[in-house]
């Protein structure tokens, strides 16, 4: 398949720029996989697509303030630094901006909100060929410690507005619990307590996975052959109490419900490592999944409206008809029905059910 192939139409109105006033209040698109059909709900209905017995599976990643600010220690012209990925302790993958002004060797000096001195720095000690730099961090035990002081949620870029304080709470999912994401796990924004509450009191097991998400979940896809693309790596960790749990679902028949495309990416990763066998532990993930892909564990999935040409359009679209191709026809039908719904779109936008 071609990238073009996953190409739509939104207008900029729809792109949402601020989240909706409480997390359950988005709206909610139910598609039902067998017959194409589309229903339109709110996400605090979410409850009564689920049976007792079935297995939500949600990402418990934390986003980082993985955005900093920084000058040039010789020059004092401005940089941007997005953290990536940790490789030691105070050693990171950044994408920096202006890049070409991040020539190894660079140091950079950190202030806090008011302009006031730090402390901290970071030097540029290499390059890749995707331009991003490694920079070691100075005058801070551990730089991830520090990012309260210097950093800030990082925002997608298509949300054209600053980062505001209420973002640090909006742009992270209430069970947020362990560090490591640079962009939130979206599907996830739209659950409350209460809603977990209900899920539970129906007899729904509620399990989490680990997958911090990086660049590769939101990286372009270049290369016009789906073929020639390659994800960039991200960590995940699966505990043994949701693998056992999922097991059991299994075995029984019981539904398996994916929250996100993280959360389908760490499951269907480890079953095909594992002979479609889940099993705790943790690893790095490069799976590209689009159509057509066999889906070994989840059975239902709740994601967001994601961007045209993207690897998350991609995988929503195989699980919409797995193993075939016309599950892109159908997601794209629904995609279109909800522009014309003026559903509201990517990160701070609407919810999607795929049953």
């Amino acid at each position: 398949m071609r990238a073009a192939d996953f190409d739509f139409d939104l207008p900029d109105e729809l792109i949402a720029q601020r989240p909706v006033a409480e997390r359950d209040q988005s709206r909610l698109l139910v598609l039902d996989r067998r017959t194409s059909t589309v229903s339109h709900r709110h996400f605090f209905d979410l409850t009564d697509f689920f049976a007792p017995g079935d297995v939500l599976v949600l990402n418990n990643s934390r986003v980082i303030r993985a955005r900093l600010h920084a000058v040039n220690a010789n020059s004092g012209g401005a940089f941007e630094l997005l953290l990536l990925e940790e490789n030691a302790l105070n050693d990171w993958w950044v994408m920096l901006r202006p890049g070409k002004k991040g020539r190894v060797g660079t140091q950079m000096v950190f202030r806090d909100p008011g302009g006031g001195p730090t402390g901290i720095t970071a030097t540029v000690v290499e390059t890749n060929a995707e331009g991003h730099r490694r920079v070691s961090f100075s005058g801070a035990n551990d730089i991830k410690d520090a990012l309260d002081q210097i950093g800030t949620i990082p925002l997608p870029p298509y949300i054209t507005r600053a980062a505001a304080s209420a973002d640090a709470e909006r742009y992270q999912t209430i069970y947020a619990a362990i560090d490591g994401s640079v962009a939130a796990p979206t599907a996830g924004l739209h659950f409350t307590e209460p809603v977990l509450d209900r899920l539970r009191s129906k007899g729904v097991e509620v399990c989490f996975v680990t997958l911090h998400v990086g660049l590769g979940t939101f990286a372009p896809v270049k290369s016009e052959d789906l073929a020639n693309h390659t994800m960039h790596e991200e960590r995940f960790e699966v505990p043994e109490q949701t693998a056992a749990a999922i097991r059991r679902a299994k075995q029984d028949g019981r539904r398996v419900v994916g929250v996100g495309t993280t959360t389908v990416r760490v499951l269907e990763s480890v079953a095909q490592a594992n002979h479609g066998e889940l099993v705790a532990g943790g690893g790095r993930t490069r799976i590209f999944i689009h159509p057509p892909f066999s889906f070994r564990i989840v059975d239902a999935l709740v994601t967001n409206f994601h961007l045209p040409r993207s690897t998350l359009l991609m995988l929503v679209s195989a699980f919409a008809s797995p193993g075939q191709l016309q599950g892109r026809e159908c997601v794209l039908a629904a995609y279109a029905e909800a522009v014309r719904e003026k559903y509201r779109f990517y990160s701070y936008g609407d919810a999607m059910l795929l049953l």
